[in-house]
């Protein structure tokens, strides 16, 4: 849990949406609250917008609106001939925010990047467990302490990471939110205090803006970081006006409440492209929905069950309810916008007959299951409860009984990732760095199982194809690996696959220099309200 910041609720409500005459205050209306501010420990979208794309920066950045990495924190690198280590120049001069709890003696320099990569690394590190409960989930999830044999500082402006075997996406991982840099300075202050929890509570960093005030499951308060590296941004003040309902958020964005909202609800579409004091942004989505089995339970540790299951559910049905036809029903665990997706792959058809047959020959009768529906719109599933009801609809008519369950979204996220977890969870995702590593190790592989592998499913055919991709910088070669590996995913069916959404961004007419991301990020360095 968060505790309260010591800025009063009241002056903070009053000033969220008025701001200083002179300040330009942008008001971001979100979707849900973060599960805390340090990104290293979390994997959802919405806690990177919250703390990544704020607060903090990493050693590569992605170029806005591509997959491409650029110089951030770290001006250049270079990777010896074996490919096994990368040196990287960092960035002289960069300031660490000052806020009223924190102010920096020193400036960044390899020192942080060692703590940042190492607390996520070292079992032994005091940092490693300072939040009870939470685990390097990504870090883990991508084999990094498996991956990473050292990292080590140079100098005060180098720092030199070894690893154990060659990973093709490694440049772009750690472009990724879980690799942020944070301050080993104002940690070492922190545990010195005995407050090592205010690091996921009161985040300090390089980024465009500090963080100045969380009021827990309303508003997060910004302020433009002065001293910022990229230059101070033309917004003064960044707020986020935390509200779960698609509908609330698009009433507040025509009244002028908010000037940019995500995940607006797919029926609302047509008459905000109609309103001359909006504008929307739309791209593919780089993201799939899915419902993910417990493998290890029965009778869902049958593939054929689990194959079963499938043929009863009627995705174009979803996608017709749910996106307004603005999605496509998903085959395979990777988009069809990515590179190595395998057109051959034929989806399970949706045959309720032979799915109640099926059934009946895996001995399974009077099956009794929960699927869990996620409590917040995200871009693979603008809303999870209507797509359950449907599946609940559908499972009804070859003989299994559903029951719908949710959570507050930070308890779902948790709850779903246990081993024992019983029936079928609903999530998706929305790829990080444009690789299907991303995808298919990150949520397949044997290294996620008890993290993001909420199917809790190790096939070692398919473990072996992703990580022998990942091996080889050839493209080709990665390429013929992960079209086998989405065989082999098809065929063991630890999951139904969806969907594949459109992205869909509205905005007001004013908004200037927001650029849509194809990983799903909101950031907003760079953008500005216009008179």
């Amino acid at each position: 849990m968060f505790k309260k910041t010591t800025f009063a609720a009241a002056l903070l409500a009053a000033t969220v949406l008025s701001g200083a005459a002179s300040a330009k205050t942008f008001v971001y209306c979100s979707e849900g609250s973060p599960e805390g501010f340090d990104p290293g420990l979390y994997t959802a979208g919405t806690t990177f917008d919250a703390a990544a794309h704020t607060v903090y920066n990493r050693l590569l950045e992605f170029k806005k609106g591509t997959t491409e990495t650029e110089p951030g924190l770290a001006e250049s690198y270079t990777i010896s001939d074996d490919g096994l280590e990368y040196t990287f120049k960092l960035r002289p001069g960069v300031k660490y925010q000052t806020t009223e709890f924190f102010t920096p003696s020193r400036d960044f320099n390899a020192d942080d990047v060692v703590f940042s990569f190492e607390r996520q690394l070292k079992a032994d590190n005091p940092w490693n467990k300072y939040v009870t409960g939470a685990s390097w989930e990504y870090a883990a999830g991508m084999g990094f302490p498996e991956v990473i044999k050292s990292v080590e500082k140079v100098d005060d402006l180098t720092v030199k990471i070894t690893l154990t075997r060659k990973e093709a996406p490694f440049l772009a991982n750690i472009a990724m939110p879980f690799a942020s840099i944070v301050s080993k300075e104002y940690a070492d202050k922190l545990q010195a205090d005995g407050k090592m929890n205010q690091m996921n509570q009161m985040p300090l960093g390089t980024g465009p803006f500090a963080f100045v005030a969380y009021q827990q499951d309303a508003i997060i308060r910004y302020k433009a970081n002065p001293d910022y590296w990229g230059g101070k941004q033309k917004i003064d003040d960044l707020v986020f006006a935390i509200t779960p309902d698609a509908s609330v958020r698009y009433q507040k964005l025509k009244a002028g409440e908010c000037h940019l909202m995500p995940f607006p609800n797919a029926a609302d579409v047509a008459a905000m492209k109609a309103d001359t004091n909006l504008k929307v942004m739309e791209q593919e989505g780089l993201n799939v929905a899915y419902l993910a089995y417990n493998t290890t339970q029965a009778p869902f540790d049958k593939a054929e069950v689990r194959k079963a299951l499938n043929q009863a559910i009627n995705k174009q049905a979803i996608v017709d309810a749910v996106f307004q036809g603005a999605a496509t029903p998903a085959t395979n665990p990777i988009p069809p916008t990515m590179w190595s997706y395998n057109k051959a792959v034929e989806d399970d058809k949706y045959d309720p007959e032979a799915s109640k047959k099926a059934l009946e020959a895996a001995g399974v009768s009077g099956l009794k299951m929960k699927v869990w529906a996620m409590p917040v719109s995200r871009p693979y599933m603008l809303n999870a409860r209507r797509a359950a009801e449907l599946i609940q609809s559908d499972f009804a008519k070859v003989g299994v009984e559903v029951e719908i369950v949710s959570y507050e979204w930070a308890e779902y996220l948790d709850k779903s990732k246990a081993k024992d977890r019983d029936g079928a969870v609903m999530l998706g995702w929305t790829g990080d760095n444009g690789d299907p590593d991303n995808f298919l190790d990150t949520l397949l592989g044997c290294d996620a199982v008890g993290g993001n592998n909420r199917a809790q499913w190790c096939n070692k055919e398919f473990d072996d194809l992703v990580t022998k991709a990942k091996e080889t910088n050839d493209v080709a070669e990665r390429t013929k690996l992960y079209e086998e590996a989405q065989v082999v995913f098809k065929k063991d069916a630890p999951w139904a696959t969806i969907d594949h959404s459109l992205s869909v961004v509205p905005m007001r007419k004013n908004v200037e220099g927001f650029v849509q991301s194809p990983l799903g990020d909101f950031a907003f360095d760079g953008v500005d309200i216009t008179e």
